[in-house]
């Protein structure tokens, strides 16, 4: 008999498995892991209120959690963060984390910069809000488009667009290709073709762009003018000696024939992340992005780069686009762009599409398009005091003195008899738990490996991203030489514990 939903995330979502009353028991009889079965939420030592302050214990509390299982809010205490230093931050007991994720992939100048609360501070002063609409705005919007258009170099572009997150920064890559195209008298060209195992965030339009079926489900969700193609996940879907150049072709040839299925006079955009994030941190094979370019420019489509969670230095370079020379015509940007101190996101326009907008606005009218909070004055001083603080502190170069450490560390442990593949690029790496050291090898859902090992971080101080069997790390980019010997430490740490739980679990099966 099934007693209840047993919830495991899978890549930024919620993928439920219903789990056997026995299994239950055996939770209960283990409920730091069990706590762990959400992988954005607390993995509290218990789930009693015995690690709570009198007064402090928050089961049953008031918010619908995003990303959050709902017997999860009933059941168990949330962990909840009180403060932030550096790459730290603590929770309502005192007790301190290395905080692996910076946040959620965002924090990338840590939680205690004091050059962006001092400019935060001035700009409330002086005035904390005004709108942008109707030809009206403020300077701060201003000077951070100007700022933002010199800072992406991958190619000129043309204009930004403010927004208050990545979500609404891909929603809104969807209504300017529309109206680009509505512009071009093509009424007609406008599906997007995004890739599996994706994400391009939770509202409506992001989530059907997104390649996660656990976004979908339940939503009625994908939007019909949204298409999926391969995810390029090299060591997951080679084929039996399939070189990485081979394989990209071949996926190249797979959204050539989708293409040409669907018409590419009804194709507008594709869009892809240039190292894919909540999807496992899968890295593009080798002249992915020439090939897939090639394809795109063939049929007049649109490619949209969406650097939300690899712009600012991530990988070793300002943007991803520059790691892959992507030439984007669209760019979506956000968390790092103010290091997350502020909501704040951005659309980069080409100038081939500004043109087309300005030049038939008269025919089609006003782009109505647009948030109360597009270009808010506080987040646009904000992110342009970060994109300063990137300059001259040489973000990239910090980047690429200390990922070589932070990478050969974690890919030390790549031996481990559980772990199918350990990959990443600068500072963001993703650990794939399997069995056999296959991808076609995964442990039972049931055991909740990746699960187990974020709750085994947390035990030892550090807060990482779990994925169903996946485990994502993206400090904050500030890291220190020994903060990453602490982040290494604790997660050889976890990754034994892990292994001898895996055993235990394997003899329990016999």
């Amino acid at each position: 008999m099934l007693l209840f939903a047993f919830c495991l995330q899978s890549a930024s979502a919620l993928v439920c498995a219903a789990v056997p009353r026995s299994f239950q028991e055996s939770l209960l009889q283990a409920p730091l892991w069990y706590r762990s079965s959400s992988t954005e939420s607390s993995l509290a030592t218990d789930n009693s209120t015995a690690d709570v302050k009198p007064g402090q214990s928050f089961k049953g509390h008031d918010m619908l959690a995003p990303f959050t299982a709902g017997w999860q809010a009933t059941d168990l205490n949330p962990l909840v963060i009180e403060k932030s230093e550096g790459c730290y931050v603590y929770d309502i007991n005192g007790n301190k984390y290395l905080d692996a994720l910076a946040s959620l992939w965002c924090t990338a100048l840590g939680g205690s910069e004091q050059r962006l609360v001092d400019a935060a501070t001035a700009q409330l002063k002086k005035l904390p809000f005004y709108h942008s609409f109707w030809n009206r705005t403020t300077k701060p919007s201003l000077d951070l488009a100007k700022e933002l258009l010199e800072f992406f170099t991958a190619r000129k572009m043309g204009k930004a667009f403010f927004v208050n997150s990545g979500s609404e920064a891909n929603d809104t890559q969807v209504k300017i290709v529309w109206y680009y195209n509505n512009a071009l008298g093509r009424p007609n060209k406008k599906k997007f073709i995004a890739r599996n195992k994706a994400y391009h965030g939770s509202t409506m339009i992001a989530a059907s762009l997104s390649g996660l079926p656990a976004m979908h489900k339940n939503f009625d969700l994908p939007a019909p003018f949204v298409l999926h193609t391969d995810c390029p996940h090299y060591w997951r879907y080679h084929l039996p000696g399939e070189t990485e150049e081979e394989f990209s072709t071949r996926l190249a040839n797979n959204l050539e024939e989708l293409i040409l299925k669907e018409g590419p006079e009804t194709i507008a955009a594709f869009i892809a992340e240039p190292v894919m994030g909540a999807g496992g941190v899968i890295l593009p094979p080798a002249t992915y992005f020439k090939k897939i370019q090639a394809v795109v420019k063939k049929y007049d489509i649109l490619f949209i780069a969406d650097e939300v969670i690899c712009a600012f230095g991530r990988l070793g370079t300002m943007f991803g686009c520059d790691k892959y020379n992507i030439k984007p015509d669209l760019v979506s940007l956000a968390k790092a762009l103010s290091s997350a101190y502020m909501p704040i996101g951005a659309v980069l326009v080409s100038p081939e599409i500004t043109e087309v907008i300005h030049s038939q606005s008269n025919k089609l009218g006003s782009f109505s398009h647009g948030f109360t909070y597009s270009g808010s004055p506080v987040p646009c001083v904000v992110a342009h005091e970060a994109l300063k603080i990137y300059k001259e502190r040489n973000i990239v170069d910090m980047v690429n003195k200390i990922s070589p450490k932070f990478q050969d560390g974690l890919k030390a442990f790549s031996d481990s008899p559980i772990i199918g593949e350990i990959r990443g690029a600068g500072l963001i790496m993703g650990t794939e738990f399997t069995d056999n050291k296959s991808p076609n090898d995964p442990f039972p859902p049931e055991w909740g490996i990746g699960a187990y090992f974020g709750a085994q971080c947390e035990k030892h101080g550090m807060l990482v991203r779990v994925a169903g069997d996946n485990i994502m790390i993206c400090p904050p980019l500030i890291i220190s030489s020994e903060e990453v010997d602490e982040l290494i430490s604790i997660y050889g740490k976890a990754l034994r514990e892990t292994e001898k739980r895996v055993q235990e679990l394997k003899s329990q099966r016999k």
